[in-house]
């Protein structure tokens, strides 16, 4: 068995590494000094930057000017993100076009992943729910109507608005909370529940009619969306009603939260060596004592269970490879080691910074708060745990 990355996946990680090398955390205010939103929008020029070194197409397919690579590929690009705390919607744009383009239609892949991938437009994901506890999917609900006289003029953006001349549509009605870029993205997708008991995906414009954005802050102090659906027409060119769909897409964003995790996991480590390595007390330095070294060392096999979980389950999303379990239960279980490991190493971290990891000059604070916000991401580490159990129960192990 090779466990090595392949060439093109390292030069994709090596190209993140380029474009991330001068990104500084603390280019915005920091969140703990301000009542609103750390910034009105997220780093264009970043994302400029990764569109030119062709970081926003990785998933796609060369007919849509992509490097044709996988999960994997994108884990590792957000691994680098994470370490700088990138303001960009790297994970959630890249899989909602990943999707898109596994499972939509010609008319709807054709008009939005080209320009996707070179950075012009902006996708995002609402896959947290009403509450941000119950699935997604049942936050919204979804109709469909036969408009054979309807007409809908197409959004500035090129995705169609209602139904077409003797086309159908679809109507959803719902709310889903703690959309991320939601002010800032083009088009949102939007899992919704049918009559009969099946997920679909609607790909909403922003700016369509019925659909309505209320401001909500995060932990990290970014901008996200409460978005609110009032019998917003959507085209039928415009719903993604392929079985797995949603599965499919939910459990990428998991996996890349937790390559998110881990990234930002192994930069706070490094920088509690670095701190601890300098800071002296009784005439050593602090990472001299054996209950520091401990407790880093404890922190550290933290994070190697992380990855490991982790690239388990992105190489279980790119091979398609059979197992004990379904592919959910290895996203499960690197989401519950990325939720627990992230909170231990930042809280580890702040203990042995002293005050220092409190300070709101020093970044340690603010990869606390980007930590906090991750664990609870699409499901904290009990409700995966969940999930897990009722796996283990439907697929008996030996």
């Amino acid at each position: 068995m090779d466990f090595t990355f392949t060439e093109e996946q390292q030069a994709a990680a090596e190209a993140a590494r380029g474009v991330f090398a001068g990104v500084v955390p603390d280019t915005v205010p920091s969140p703990a000094l301000t009542q609103g939103p750390v910034a009105d929008d997220f780093d264009r020029e970043l994302w400029a930057r990764l569109a030119s070194a062709d970081l926003l197409s990785l998933l796609l397919d060369e007919e849509f000017g992509g490097a044709g690579l996988d999960a994997i590929a994108l884990c590792l690009v957000l691994r680098e993100a994470s370490k700088v705390l990138a303001r960009v919607p790297l994970l959630e744009s890249s899989a909602a076009t990943a999707a898109l383009q596994a499972y939509g239609g010609p008319e709807l892949k054709s008009s939005l992943l080209t320009r996707a991938g070179r950075g012009e437009i902006v996708l995002t994901v609402a896959a947290n729910g009403r509450t941000g506890h119950d699935p997604a999917e049942l936050a919204v609900t979804a109709r469909q109507n036969d408009t054979a006289g309807a007409t809908g003029a197409g959004d500035e953006h090129g995705a169609s608005g209602a139904g077409e001349p003797g086309g159908g549509e679809w109507v959803l009605d719902g709310v889903q909370t703690v959309v991320p870029w939601a002010y800032d993205a083009d088009f949102v997708v939007v899992p919704a529940r049918t009559g009969d008991d099946r997920s679909v995906l609607a790909v909403v414009a922003r700016g369509h009619e019925g659909v309505v954005l209320a401001e909500q802050i995060s932990t990290t102090g970014e901008r996200l969306g409460e978005l609110r659906l009032e019998s917003a027409r959507i085209a039928d060119r415009d719903v993604i009603t392929a079985d797995g769909a949603w599965e499919w897409l939910r459990a990428l964003l998991t996996t890349g939260t937790c390559a998110q995790a881990l990234g930002l996991g192994e930069r706070v480590l490094a920088m509690t060596g670095d701190y601890a390595g300098k800071r002296e007390q009784f005439g050593h330095p602090i990472a001299t004592f054996q209950a520091v070294a401990v407790q880093a060392a404890d922190r550290y096999i933290d994070l190697r269970a992380m990855e490991v979980t982790l690239w388990q389950a992105a190489w279980r999303i790119a091979s398609g490879a059979p197992g004990a379990l379904p592919a959910s239960g290895d996203v499960a279980v690197a989401k519950i080691w990325a939720s627990e490991g992230v909170r231990r190493v930042v809280q580890t971290a702040q203990h042995l910074h002293g005050g220092f990891g409190a300070d709101v000059d020093y970044p340690l604070h603010r990869y606390h708060a980007w930590a906090k916000h991750l664990e609870l991401s699409l499901g904290p580490a009990a409700a995966h745990e969940e999930a897990l159990g009722d796996l283990l129960a439907a697929h008996p192990l030996g």
